[in-house]
């Protein structure tokens, strides 16, 4: 299987991280390391870098990388263990800059064997560690159809969640759903509106990925964390492929650059409304020229905000 990825929004995001070349820095979504190369290209000898991700695989790429870079060191976990792999490192306040780039890598959904694609037949698992948590497949044959149109609806926006869940329930009762095209047909079969240039498995898939990995949950916390590790000046880089992941990431920026809000007429100073972060640009979305190399950084959406106090 090929473990080509394409990274998305690279030089973009990589210019808006790094602020200090020879500062600390986190990539919390390693993948095969497209943008940790690309920053430690940009760090003097005493710049340091710090790879996180979920997947055994990326993993196994951030070790050979650390091999041929010692400024890199690499983590197995989520990102929203960030607190904790840099309290370890006594560096809580001292980064200099946090970089998500949010869903699943090419190598995740090429392989079909990892259960993310409606498009190749593989064992419907979804988890972006293997090693850990419950797999798709588990959980359509046992989840109940309201907990299923729930998890359609909430995580993939999928306006025939109801309808999906009850033939995923229907299915399952003649046989067990344990391939990645079982479900996408069945899933394809219950869509009454298919639009155009999309698959009808799109959102549902989405939708049971997000919720195997408890990606928004995972989110939040990272989002938090990121705020606590970070030194003032020190950037925080999300690149998001979700309406749900780019909505929190924006309100969590608006939340903190608005700082403490006060009923009316309450008389303090601006400095005593503890604002913590500023926005960096607007948000930056992949160009036309990536967008055909890449289709799928057609979603993509960057926001950038820096740390105040």
């Amino acid at each position: 299987m090929s473990d080509k990825h394409v990274t998305v929004l690279l030089q973009e995001a990589v210019d808006a991280l790094v602020v200090d070349e020879s500062g600390f820095y986190v990539d919390g979504t390693f993948g095969r390391g497209g943008h940790s190369r690309l920053v430690l290209e940009g760090l003097s000898e005493r710049g340091r870098l710090l790879g996180i991700d979920k997947d055994p695989r990326a993993i196994e790429a951030g070790l050979q990388l650390n091999k041929d870079d010692g400024r890199f060191d690499i983590e197995h976990g989520s990102f929203a263990q960030l607190q904790q792999f840099i309290d370890g490192r006594d560096l809580i306040g001292a980064v200099d800059g946090v970089l998500v780039d949010l869903g699943v890598s090419s190598p995740q959904l090429d392989e079909a064997e990892r259960g993310f694609s409606f498009l190749q037949d593989g064992p419907l698992d979804m988890r972006m560690n293997t090693e850990a948590g419950i797999s798709a497949a588990d959980w359509v044959n046992s989840a109940e159809e309201a907990d299923i149109a729930r998890v359609l609806k909430v995580y993939g926006e999928e306006r025939f969640a109801r309808r999906m869940a009850a033939a995923i329930v229907s299915a399952r009762q003649e046989q067990p759903i344990e391939r990645t095209l079982q479900l996408a047909n069945i899933v394809a079969e219950a869509n009454p509106a298919w639009e155009k240039g999309k698959h009808p498995a799109t959102r549902a898939f989405q939708a049971i990925r997000i919720f195997i990995n408890e990606e928004l949950a995972d989110l939040e916390a990272f989002l938090d964390q990121a705020l606590e590790v970070l030194k003032p000046g020190g950037r925080l880089v999300v690149i998001s492929f979700h309406s749900l992941e780019d909505r929190m990431v924006k309100r969590f920026i608006r939340r903190h650059e608005r700082g403490q809000v006060l009923p009316k007429g309450v008389p303090v100073m601006e400095s005593q409304l503890n604002k913590r972060l500023k926005s960096v640009g607007k948000a930056v979305k992949a160009s036309a020229d990536e967008v055909a190399v890449n289709v799928r950084s057609r979603s993509a959406i960057m926001r950038v905000a820096e740390k105040i106090q």
